[in-house]
């Protein structure tokens, strides 16, 4: 069955009745992204949206968590103002219908290509509401960025995945939007040459707010990598200027042609559905990323490509028996780092960890959390780590 409350007392309500765990979401966009729920019934966020309210002096807004992020997008857009983290859309490598919404934006801690220079998704949340697993409506975090006192609710909810208790309302800081960007692209580079340009040129003073290196057969026949600049017209001629001189030279990308790249880069175009591979995302140190990737690549061959100047890695893999979870968690373990399975079968998520595991005290913190906000293991049981 599909609870779909369309107040916060309904949610409250849904909570309090449930007697068997709860899968919970908020558009249906990202279905496949954690571990399989075994769970009766569903309790679908979509109904809770509106915005309560929106400052654009301040910088700030306020929405219930099933508000679609497009819709907040475009009310910002019309004040001039972003949402500076550049959250991915996952409709894209999941083929799903459902629209993006705000609290799953913040309960996943989904963010893009502009990370490297604003921040995840947790770092522009500053206030939360949520529900419990005793029913209890919990208000944290406000208006300003520095209002915590005790235990940070606002930050421990995001990347929960719902864990801990359903969003209500979330409250985010916004930022100016550019008034342009471009992007430098620079061709035939493999993937240890293209890595050094762009720590580089993130290394340098021209504000980089995207980086990434699309390998041959990535969107494009031929290597791309590829640097972002975003600001007034006049300060993007002129830093682009700048990082040819770093990076020894590179075609422009105009607006038009830069944003509709980076929406790709963002969303993970390049393995959208109906690709069936497996899909990890792995975050490590930029100066490891390559010989992570070469790692994995002596157990057969990946699809692959780079973001944020390499700290990110995104790998499509043949299913097989375990999607190649042994290698790349071997991989991994050298290079440091960490890697989320985001796309498999259902059987296949029941088996392998989704989540990169945690160490054996972490573990024992994260049950002990789990179980201060729902004993009674209800809300998303299982969703990150089998039996919390």
């Amino acid at each position: 069955m599909i609870l779909s409350p369309t107040s916060e007392a309904e949610l409250i309500e849904a909570v309090r009745a449930a007697r068997a765990p709860l899968a919970i979401e908020g558009g249906g966009s990202k279905g496949g992204l954690g571990r399989p729920l075994q769970a009766q019934d569903t309790l679908s966020l979509k109904n809770l949206g509106g915005v309560i309210f929106y400052e654009p002096a301040e910088m700030v807004f306020r929405a219930r968590a099933g508000t679609p992020v497009a819709q907040l997008e475009q009310m910002l857009a019309e004040h001039g103002q972003m949402l500076p983290f550049e959250p991915m859309n996952h409709q894209s490598i999941y083929g799903a219908a459902g629209a993006p919404t705000i609290g799953a934006v913040a309960a996943c801690n989904i963010s893009g290509p502009r990370r490297i220079s604003h921040g995840a998704a947790r770092d522009s949340l500053i206030g939360v509401r949520f529900v419990n697993g005793f029913g209890e409506a919990i208000n944290s975090g406000g208006r300003v960025m520095k209002n915590v006192t005790g235990l940070d609710l606002v930050k421990l909810q995001a990347g929960a995945f719902g864990t801990l208790g359903p969003l209500s309302e979330v409250t985010f800081k916004v930022l100016p939007r550019p008034s342009t960007q471009a992007t430098l692209a620079l061709h035939g580079l493999d993937d240890a040459r293209a890595i050094g340009a762009l720590c580089r040129a993130v290394g340098s003073p021209f504000e980089i707010s995207g980086a990434a290196h699309l390998p041959a057969g990535i969107l494009g026949d031929a290597p791309r990598t590829l640097l972002r600049i975003e600001n007034v017209p006049e300060s993007v001629v002129y830093r682009l200027g700048e990082l040819q001189k770093i990076v020894g030279g590179g075609d422009t990308l105009d607006a038009a042609q830069s944003e509709a790249l980076w929406r790709q880069v963002r969303d993970v175009a390049a393995f959208a559905s109906p690709d069936a591979r497996a899909l990890w995302r792995i975050s490590t140190a930029p100066s490891r990323a390559v010989d992570l990737v070469r790692r994995v690549q002596q157990g057969g061959a990946v699809a692959h490509f780079y973001d944020w100047s390499g700290g990110l890695v995104w790998l499509a893999v043949e299913t097989g028996d375990d999607a190649r979870a042994a290698d790349i968690r071997a991989a991994v373990a050298a290079c440091g780092g960490h890697a989320t399975l985001v796309r498999a079968p259902v059987d296949l998520r029941a088996r392998v960890d989704v989540f990169q595991p945690p160490s054996a005290p972490l573990m024992a913190l994260t049950r002990a959390v789990k179980a201060s906000f729902d004993p009674n293991a209800i809300l998303n049981p299982g969703r990150m780590y089998a039996g919390v």
